[in-house]
């Protein structure tokens, strides 16, 4: 038996790659719960097989409790029963004591074959866990294995394999059994069938890494990839900065005739690729990013992230692509949202933001047209920028001196104190009731700002849901949902009288 158990321990071991160790213990387990069914009570049983010579001893062990403790029967000794065995056993103390070995016949074989299979599989699926756990956003190579109306699955060697839904295909691809193919790993997902690889074509990871393949610049770390867009199988956009002055780096991943984007784009099934020069000045990414599109001029409103971008009329249908598809992945690598309008458009939006503009500051500033005209030729927007720009500054604007500098200057100041004071007065002008300026939580800006939307008392309040009062200053989800509960808190105590 002793022989038998070391072979059975080898063979397995050899059989599915995993450490003896494991296979040793599985079978531990499968003795120990062959001698268990020896017992009419429950037992407490384990077994120590010897790792070199394969004998193996079984032992049955109690748990010592209080005389205060209904023992379980067959795995508790009460103390009393425990000094019958030893007299120095305490509470919390084990009791063992040898029994006869089960043999390691038919019975035992076949439990401990189902032991170790299930701790085999459980050993498989730890060990490719473990391989692949820091390679997510790495490209693999693999065999098609499957394929199937949903998915293809992809077979990485060594009992690993990899779940390539349809959706993550490129374009129109078709793939057959044996099939070479490379993927990006995304994820492992663990299920009852063991661990499995997610993989995908259709990430732009997938571009970058190929990339990282094609281009030795891009691995030996000279030139960086900034960032990449695509809309599988159709275009992609990929944005590169070089380290080095003397390298261009849009030339490199282009390559001689283009050899390097063109493997790129043969593995990718003939996505067409944009190298895009990255470049730290956002405006200037994104006129690069628009390409082959030709940028007329350029706005940036750093307020709404976005950029109105204007082209020739005839050079529009190119700027936009084909459905969106060029402006669409210029905004995906540049983070900005563009908006893309003929020279013409964009002159007719600065002119009416323009008029609205001068308008806002004849009214604010009661000055005439010209005045107003000349203030936003200079870059002026708004009244603050009026009230609190360099005396020097603005006193250096021709036709102007210091002291029509320092009216403006007043003037300005003079509307943003009414528009406050304004502003104060609708805010104050519906006072709210005691109990909301009472409530926990609640302080006097709050309840008025509360009163300024028709929510006056505690009980107007209790009405509303989180999203109601959202648009108040300094509020957040979790303070609006903490003030309501408390308004609501009267309605509870009535339900539980």
């Amino acid at each position: 038996m002793s022989k038998e158990i070391l072979m059975v321990a080898e063979a397995v071991s050899n059989e599915k790659g995993v450490d003896q160790e494991i296979i040793f213990e599985a079978i531990e387990q499968a003795l120990a719960m062959a001698t268990k069914k020896r017992f009419d009570e429950g037992a407490n049983i384990r077994v120590v097989i010897d790792r070199i010579t394969g004998d193996y001893e079984s032992f049955r062990w109690w748990d010592v409790v209080g005389d205060d403790v209904l023992a379980e029967l067959g795995t508790q000794f009460t103390t009393e029963e425990a000094h019958e065995k030893d007299p120095s056993l305490a509470v919390g103390d084990t009791f063992e004591e040898h029994v006869d070995n089960v043999a390691f016949g038919r019975i035992a074989a076949q439990a401990a074959k189902q032991v170790i299979v299930q701790r085999v599989k459980d050993a498989e699926r730890e060990l490719i866990v473990n391989r692949f756990k820091d390679r997510v956003g790495e490209l693999l190579n693999g065999t098609v294995k499957k394929v199937t109306r949903d998915h293809i699955v992809v077979d990485f060697g060594d009992n690993a394999e990899g779940l390539l839904p349809r959706e993550e295909l490129v374009g129109r691809e078709i793939f057959r059994i044996n099939d070479r193919t490379r993927t990006i790993l995304m994820g492992i997902r663990d299920d009852t069938r063991g661990p499995q690889l997610l993989v995908s074509r259709i990430s732009p990871d997938m571009l970058i890494q190929l990339f990282r393949i094609e281009v030795p610049e891009i691995a030996e770390g000279i030139i960086e990839i900034k960032g990449a867009a695509r809309d599988p199988g159709q275009r992609a956009k990929i944005a590169v900065k070089s380290k080095d002055a003397r390298i261009d780096p849009v030339g490199a991943c282009v390559g001689m005739r283009g050899a390097r984007v063109q493997a790129v784009s043969n593995d990718l099934d003939d996505e067409r690729v944009d190298i895009v020069l990255w470049d730290d000045n956002p405006a200037q990414l994104v006129i690069n990013a628009m390409a082959p599109a030709e940028v007329g001029s350029i706005v940036v409103d750093e307020d709404s992230h976005s950029m109105d971008v204007a082209v020739d009329a005839d050079n529009l249908a190119q700027a936009i692509g084909k459905g969106g598809q060029n402006v669409r992945l210029a905004s995906e690598l540049t983070g900005w949202t563009i908006n893309v309008m003929t020279l013409e458009d964009a002159e007719e939006k600065h002119q009416q933001e323009a008029s609205g503009i001068v308008e806002s500051l004849m009214q604010g500033l009661d000055v005439d047209e010209d005045v107003a005209v000349v203030l936003v030729e200079e870059g002026f927007t708004s009244i603050e920028e009026v009230a609190y720009v360099p005396l020097e500054e603005m006193s250096a604007i021709e036709g102007f001196d210091e002291d029509i500098a320092e009216e403006l200057r007043a003037r300005a100041k003079d509307a943003l104190l009414t528009m406050a004071l304004v502003s104060e007065e609708q805010l104050t002008s519906t006072e709210p009731a005691e109990d909301l300026l009472g409530m926990e939580g609640m302080d006097q800006t709050l309840a008025y700002q509360l009163a300024a939307k028709n929510i006056v008392t505690m009980e107007d309040l209790a009405e509303q849901a989180i999203d109601d009062i959202m648009d108040i200053d300094d509020m957040d989800e979790e303070r609006a949902a903490a003030l309501i509960m408390t308004a609501r808190a009267p309605w509870f105590e009535e339900q539980g009288e």
